[in-house]
């Protein structure tokens, strides 16, 4: 019978039991151990899982062999645990629909500015642009949606680094020099620290040909999102100057936050359905 198959520990309000708030505490407890991986980086040990959760080892046995069966983990030959591939596929789905959803603010962002709109998340120490509306310019801005970089480099990804603790936003640069993309481009993870504390001051980071020569990008958080967002617009350096001056730069920000926080809003309420 299905009664007599129930532990003793689901039966206690363990593993397996249902919350006084409706929600399942194995389900809570396996996405608990994948973000725990996520954190680690995507690879981690039991022991390391067990730490990091707060959890007791017989259950993140359980769960994380569920989650091996069903391709979520897999084990490496040293005996680690890693995110597994079906991961993938359900990370590309959950960005393009993210992408659909703030469709309409990217478009007025880029009816407000001129220059094409972008929005992108923090995703295991990169930045992963899941949404964009290109600029009316002949000559505009496009960048791939699904492509990834490395944030050091990019206006979102600094700004979404800004919020992270000093030691944190280090640990997700790491400690060697970082790729140059331009001669622009700042190497050293340290040097980086100083722009993440004026991003947090002023509320927005600047990307001025970092990235690729000739190009310059703003960006602002999305606040409230369900993960690490920013929104951007970018264009060719000199117009993107030009609508600084000619908008103002006190006058720019605002716009961008409004649109940024009724986004948040809307991604928060989503979310929540």
């Amino acid at each position: 019978m299905v009664t007599s198959s129930l532990s003793s520990e689901t039966r206690a309000g363990g593993v397996g039991a249902d919350r006084a708030g409706g929600g399942v505490q194995s389900v809570e407890r396996a996405f608990q151990l994948l973000e725990a991986l996520a954190e680690a980086g995507g690879v981690s040990t039991l022991s390391d899982l067990a730490t990091a959760s707060g959890l007791p080892m017989p259950t993140i046995h359980r769960l994380v062999r569920t989650l091996v069966q069903q391709g979520y983990v897999r084990q490496d030959t040293a005996r680690r645990y890693t995110l597994g591939p079906r991961l993938i596929r359900l990370g590309e789905t959950a960005g393009r629909l993210l992408g659909s959803w703030a469709r309409p603010f990217l478009a007025e962002l880029m009816e407000a500015t001129g220059e094409t709109a972008n929005l992108a998340v923090l995703e295991a120490g990169e930045v992963v642009y899941v949404g964009q509306v290109p600029s009316r310019h002949s000559m505009r801005m496009f960048t791939e949606v699904g492509r990834r970089v490395q944030p050091h480099c990019t206006a979102v990804g600094k700004v979404l680094l800004a919020q992270l603790p000093p030691t944190e936003a280090l640990a997700t640069l790491g400690t060697g020099p970082l790729p140059a993309h331009t001669v622009h481009t700042v190497t050293s993870p340290r040097e980086l620290l100083p722009q993440f504390e004026t991003a947090r001051g002023v509320g927005y980071a600047v990307d001025d040909q970092e990235q690729e020569i000739g190009v310059r990008c703003i960006a602002v958080v999305v606040p409230g999102a369900p993960t690490p967002t920013a929104l951007s617009i970018s264009g060719p350096e000199a117009r993107v100057r030009l609508l600084e001056t000619r908008t103002g730069t006190r006058a720019l920000i605002p716009q961008m936050q409004d649109i940024a926080a009724r986004l948040g809003t809307a991604l928060a309420t989503s979310a929540a359905e």
